[in-house]
C-alpha cells in the first residue's frame, strides 16, 4: 500500500506519502495559498520518494473543520486524484490528527484542540489521552474563544488558538498545525481496524466567501 495524505484545514498545507513508513512529506505554511501549493507539494513528495502517481493505492484527506475555501482545495484535490487513478479515498477529522500528535507528547489526561476558524473564532474539540492514544469526547464545533467555558479553556490546548488568543488559552501545547505524515498514520490505523472513513467536509458554518446577494442579506 502507498497512501497519499493531504490536509489543508490549518495554516499548514501538508502532503505525505506513506508505505511501510512515511516515505516523503512536504509542508508549506500559508493560510491563504492552498490552491497554489497543493499540486506542487504532491509532485515534490512523489519525486522525493521516487514514485509516480500510478504507485499510489489510496488517498486520505483531512475532513476539517477548516475555513471553507482552503479546506475545499485539499478535499477536491484528493477526490480528483483518486478518481483519476480509480483508487479509494478516505477522510479523517483534522482535529483528530492534531490530537494524535498531542497524545504522543502527553500520554495521559484531557486536553483541547483549538484551531483558527477566522472571524475571531476557533474550531475546537475536547479529547482524552490514555496510554498515548487520543479519544475524542465532543463533536467538532466552532465558537468565539471567550464563549467556551473556563474549564475547557484552562485545559492544555493544541492548535493555533493559544497563539492567537494567549490570554484565553493559558496552557498551550506545542502542536500547532496538522502534519500529513500523522494524518497518514491515523488513516492506516483506522483502515487496519476496519473503521469507515467517509469524506465528509466539516465546514460547520457558511462559506467565508459570499456572493454579492448573500453579502446584501447579511
Amino acid at each position: 500500500m502507498l497512501l497519499l495524505a493531504i490536509d489543508t484545514s490549518t495554516s499548514a498545507i501538508t502532503v505525505a506519502l506513506h508505505g511501510d513508513e512515511v516515505a516523503a512529506t512536504a509542508t508549506v505554511l500559508d493560510a491563504r495559498g492552498h490552491t497554489e501549493h497543493v499540486a506542487p507539494l504532491i509532485e515534490r513528495c512523489l519525486e522525493s520518494a521516487g514514485r509516480s502517481p500510478a504507485d499510489v493505492t489510496d488517498v486520505v484527506v483531512g475532513n476539517g473543520p477548516g475555513p471553507f475555501t482552503g479546506l475545499r482545495v485539499g478535499i477536491v484535490t484528493g477526490l480528483v486524484f483518486a478518481h483519476a487513478r480509480g483508487i479509494p479515498v478516505h477522510g479523517v477529522c483534522s482535529l483528530d490528527v492534531l490530537a494524535f500528535d498531542v497524545a504522543a507528547l502527553r500520554g495521559e489526561g484531557d486536553f483541547l484542540v483549538a484551531t483558527d476558524a477566522r472571524r475571531k473564532e476557533v474550531y475546537w474539540a475536547r479529547y482524552a489521552a490514555s496510554a498515548g492514544v487520543a479519544r475524542r469526547l465532543t463533536d467538532p464545533a466552532v465558537a468565539l474563544p471567550a464563549d467556551l467555558p473556563d474549564e475547557l479553556r484552562s485545559l492544555p490546548t493544541a492548535g493555533r488558538g493559544p497563539l492567537l488568543y494567549p490570554h484565553l488559552f493559558p496552557a498551550p501545547v506545542q502542536v500547532h498545525d496538522v502534519q500529513a505524515g500523522s494524518l497518514a498514520v491515523v488513516a492506516l490505523q483506522r483502515l487496519r481496524a476496519g473503521v469507515a472513513m467517509p469524506v465528509e467536509p466539516l465546514y460547520l458554518r457558511r462559506p467565508d466567501a459570499l456572493t454579492t446577494a448573500e453579502r446584501a442579506k447579511s
